[in-house]
Order: structure tokens, then C-alpha cells, then sequence
């Protein structure tokens, strides 16, 4: 990794991105893209440009880097330790766990998929790329689905209590697990990500025209991906009803932002003392993976799982807002250099 670095390098490489998030959400607000688009950019993304970067990246990673144990324990502790404390620091008469349990899924799931690999590869180049997909693996399958399970079972001990079964809720929470692995399953970036792995440990390349293809496919991500996350926001701030509190929604974007990023750096320095296998850079890595603002796919979860929309997006909207001046600071304080 490359130090010394002045700010302005910094914002060199950070600015675009965030400016491409911006011109999804006035494009969104000012007509130029109507809101019927939004499921195709999705899926573009999703299905074809992001699974092909993350194809190359996993290609050309060793598999040690793409599934390091100690950066999986050092990156799961800390995502496990701040969805129990958001829950606990958030939950309050008007928030109930469902909503605190999607609450501490925004303050632990950085956009990892959509802007965290073609940022801090573009920050630290392309060996970031595999501590970032280790995060990208636990938060799909450990964060989402212990929040998921956490706010199904706040469901299903209200119907409980008013209905009188007394294993409602256990039962709940266990089918809600299991659907968010299942979902977890049927998404393609994991599969994406093995299928690169098979290539790298097998030592298999693409015939000429498929690597051609999968190359442009992957080119277009980064853009498109970031493009579409500031229409997500849009719609998100356009389908959220309620009012919510500022003291409702914003100390859980400074636990995303400030909280995440320091006790993942505190537990990776507490392995690095301890001996553990794992590098300063992987280190820098991961703690700046999750000072990235929260992931915006979680807003769609809430609508689809009956919670607070409103809260989550306007989490959301300010973790990414923030993001810029937070994100950039932290970099420049590790000395990150993209020159």
C-alpha cells in the first residue's frame, strides 16, 4: 500500500463515485429516469454486471484471500457485536424490534456489492478485492439472516401474545432464517464468487469471446451500480409515509459510519497482537469496508417484511450522504494512496 498521500488524491477517486450516486437520485427526482425503470437497472446489475466483476475478481484472487478465516471472524464479531448493540441503544416506544432489527441491519451491512469493490480496489488496488468479498459472503449469509430471523420473530411474539401460541415466535424466527438463506442461495453474487474461486484454484480461463463479454459486462458495474443506487434512494424517500424522528433514524447512520469501521479496527488490531494470521492492509481493508454507507437494497427488505420504509430509507439516505466526508477522512488518516 502507498502513504503520504494529500487529500486531493483522496477525493480524486472518491467523488466520482458518490457523484455518480447523485446523478441516479436527480435523474430519478427530475423525471429523466421514471420510477418503472428501476426494477430493470436492478436487475442488470444484479444479474449480469455485477456477478461478471465479481467473477473476474474471484478468478484472479487466491482462495486463501477470498475466504480468510480471520478475516471472516474478525469481520462477523464485529457485524454480530453492532446488530445487538444498535438493537439495544435503538429499540424505544415507537420502534419496536422488528424495526430496531432492520435498523441494525443498515448499521452493519456496508454497500459492499454496489460500491465497496470497485472503490477500494480503485483506492488500494485489485488485492483489496479479497477481503472485501470475504464481507460481501458473511454479511449475505450471518448479518442478513440473523436480522431477518430477529425481525420475523418481533412479528410473530406480537401474534403470540394476542393469539396465545407459545412457540410461535421460535417458530417464526427459525422459518425466517431459513428464508433468508434460501434467498441468500438465490442470489447470484455468491454463486458468482464461487464460480470465480473454482476458476482461480483450478487455473481455467474463458475462451476468448465469453472473457470479451463477461469483461464489458464487468466494466459496466462500477457506473451503472452506483447510477442505480442513488435511484434506490429516490424511491426509497418517495415511499416512505411516515415521519420519523431525527433521533430515530440518525444515531444509527453514525453507527454505521463511525461505530462499524472503529470496532472492526479494534478487533483486527486485538488479532493482529494476538499473532493471527492477518496483514495491516487486510486490515485497512476491512475497516474501511465498513465505514461505506449502508447497503440500499435493505430498504426494499422492509417494505417487503411490512417494517418502518421510512426509517430505514432515511438511515440510508444519510449514511450515503455522510459517507463522502467520513469515508474520505478515514482513508486519508490510513495514508491510502491511489496515485
Amino acid at each position: 500500500m502507498r502513504y503520504s498521500a494529500p487529500v486531493s488524491s483522496i477525493f480524486a477517486v472518491t467523488l466520482p463515485f458518490f457523484a455518480l450516486v447523485l446523478c441516479g437520485y436527480l435523474a430519478a427526482r427530475r423525471g429523466v429516469l421514471p420510477e418503472s425503470a428501476i426494477p430493470g437497472l436492478n436487475g442488470y446489475v444484479l444479474y449480469f454486471a455485477l456477478p461478471c466483476m465479481l467473477f473476474r475478481f474471484g478468478s484472479e484472487t487466491p482462495l486463501f484471500d477470498l475466504l480468510n478465516p480471520v478475516v471472516l471472524a474478525v469481520y462477523v464479531a464485529a457485524a454480530l457485536l453492532i446488530v445487538f448493540f444498535t438493537i439495544a441503544v435503538t429499540m424505544n416506544e415507537r420502534v419496536g424490534l422488528k424495526d430496531a432489527a432492520f435498523g441494525a441491519l443498515v448499521a452493519a451491512f456496508p454497500n459492499t456489492g454496489f460500491m465497496g469493490v470497485p472503490l477500494l480496489v480503485a483506492l488500494l488496488g485489485s488485492a483489496a478485492a479479497g477481503p472485501v468479498i470475504s464481507s460481501i459472503l458473511a454479511d449475505f449469509f450471518i448479518t442478513s439472516t440473523l436480522c431477518l430471523a430477529l425481525a420475523q420473530a418481533a412479528g410473530a411474539a406480537g401474534a403470540a401474545a394476542a393469539g396465545g401460541a407459545a412457540d410461535a415466535a421460535s417458530a417464526s424466527a427459525r422459518q425466517a432464517a431459513l428464508r433468508a438463506l434460501r434467498a441468500a442461495l438465490g442470489n447470484p453474487l455468491p454463486w458468482s464468487i464461487a464460480l470465480g474461486a473454482v476458476f482461480s484454484v483450478a487455473g481455467l480461463t474463458l475462451p476468448g469471446p465469453a472473457a470479451k463479454v463477461v469483461e464489458m459486462l464487468a466494466a459496466s458495474a462500477s457506473p451503472v451500480a452506483l447510477f442505480t443506487i442513488g435511484v434506490v434512494l429516490w424511491r426509497s424517500s418517495q415511499h416512505a409515509h411516515t415521519r420519523t424522528p431525527v433521533t430515530d433514524y440518525l444515531p444509527v447512520a453514525l453507527i454505521k459510519l463511525f461505530v462499524h469501521p472503529l470496532l472492526v479496527f479494534l478487533l483486527g488490531g486485538a488479532a493482529l497482537a494476538l499473532g493471527a494470521p492477518l496483514t495491516k492492509f487486510q486490515l485497512v481493508v476491512l475497516t474501511l469496508a465498513a465505514a461505506l454507507p449502508s447497503a440500499s437494497n435493505v430498504s426494499l427488505l422492509t417494505e417487503r417484511y411490512g417494517a418502518d420504509s421510512g426509517r430505514v430509507a432515511r438511515i440510508i439516505m444519510s449514511s450515503t450522504v455522510l459517507a463522502f466526508g467520513s469515508f474520505s477522512a478515514l482513508a486519508w488518516l490510513f495514508g491510502v494512496n491511489p496515485a
